[in-house]
């Protein structure tokens, strides 16, 4: 009986241990299914303005190799035609190991044929940008991650995202790299916002009876 009692004793540790690595390992599988789930990205802005009330809660969207606030207008109640919705996941960016700092990032560009293309951002511009794996490699490609508790868009792992208005609720999407307030990267005249990317599930649509 004692001796059945110091078995269990010693054999402890060596359980508490294997129990924590099980929970680890599914943490990390439910990490690992969260990055490579197709999502939505959207804009969130806490600056008090018309223009800040404007792009809190608008989509982003892709189009002419930029990304962009989808902000109605009256001239575009439902958005323009040649905008694409963002819908990407995060993806391991071929020859580039950043290990837990992150991964590349991706989206789809057109949904009929499907094609996919990296998000980056432009080295000179600070624009946030999409393209093949040769129009992205010359510039920042990551390592994209998210916010552990938000899920909130991060690169090189920290949020510099800026909103960049091109004209009447046209707003394109920037990195601030220096967080200097794109100082000498932009005309200063034109305006700017401090924002942050959330990641956002795509709605669940009803399955096929056929299925």
């Amino acid at each position: 009986m004692v001796l059945g009692i110091l078995t269990a004793i010693a054999a402890c540790p060596a359980i508490i241990g294997t129990t924590e690595a099980v929970r680890q390992g599914q943490r990390q599988n439910a990490r690992e299914r969260h990055r490579g789930l197709k999502t939505k990205l959207f804009v969130n802005c806490s600056t008090a303005s018309t223009a800040g009330r404007e792009a809190d809660g608008c989509e982003v969207v892709l189009s002419d190799n930029k990304l962009y606030l989808a902000m109605p207008s009256a001239e575009y109640p439902d958005g323009r035609a040649e905008d694409h919705p963002f819908a990407g996941y995060f993806l391991p960016y071929p020859d580039k190991n950043w290990g837990r700092q992150g991964e590349g990032f991706v989206s789809t560009i057109s949904d009929e044929p499907p094609q996919l293309n990296w998000i980056y951002v432009d080295r000179d511009t600070h624009e946030v940008k999409y393209g093949t794996r040769a129009e992205s490699e010359p510039h920042i490609i990551g390592p994209w991650d998210v916010t552990r508790i938000d899920k909130r868009v991060t690169l090189e792992g920290w949020e510099g995202f800026m909103a960049v208005r091109y004209g009447p609720r046209e707003w394109a999407l920037y990195f601030d790299r220096d967080d200097n307030g794109l100082k000498g990267i932009i005309d200063p005249e034109m305006r700017i916002m401090e924002i942050v990317l959330v990641r956002r599930e795509r709605k669940q649509e009803k399955p096929d009876d056929d299925r």
